[in-house]
């Protein structure tokens, strides 16, 4: 089995939460190949340099970077798909359909019907209606 963790997954993984053991136990379990997209990449990255760029420099921003530094590490525990032709022209057919869903979540939903891909999150409801589209929840 191949899957991608949609950005709720993976801040689990990056936090080191307890429910990343859950997750890991999972993957073993089924002999699941666990990847990231680009675009939880783009997410995660982008709150953590929302939040320390709206903070005040100095020490305040000191245990923000510390877990921005820890999800950094964290993407290296995984391979990383990109958001490539296929991927627009899908997310495009997506968007047409449904116009009024996520953008985000349309990519990472075209991002994973692109490589056939089962995407783990624990927003089933917002992904439901993707015809061709695999998703399960690992951590509820």
């Amino acid at each position: 089995m191949f899957a991608v963790l949609d950005t709720n997954h993976f801040r689990v993984v990056a936090e080191g939460a307890d429910a990343a053991d859950v997750l890991d136990q999972r993957a073993r379990k089924q002999e699941a190949e666990i990847f990231l997209s680009v675009i939880t990449v783009q997410e995660a990255t982008g709150g953590w340099l929302g939040l320390i760029n709206g903070m005040t420099a100095g020490r305040a921003q000191v245990r923000a970077y510390a877990s921005f530094q820890k999800t950094i590490a964290a993407f290296g525990k995984f391979d990383i798909l990109p958001f490539d032709d296929d991927a627009a022209e899908r997310f495009h057919a997506l968007k047409k359909a449904f116009p009024n869903d996520g953008t985000m979540d349309l990519k990472i939903a075209a991002i994973c019907l692109a490589h056939d891909m089962t995407l783990l999150t624990r927003d089933t409801g917002d992904f439901k209606d993707i015809p061709g589209l695999r998703v399960e929840n690992w951590l509820d």
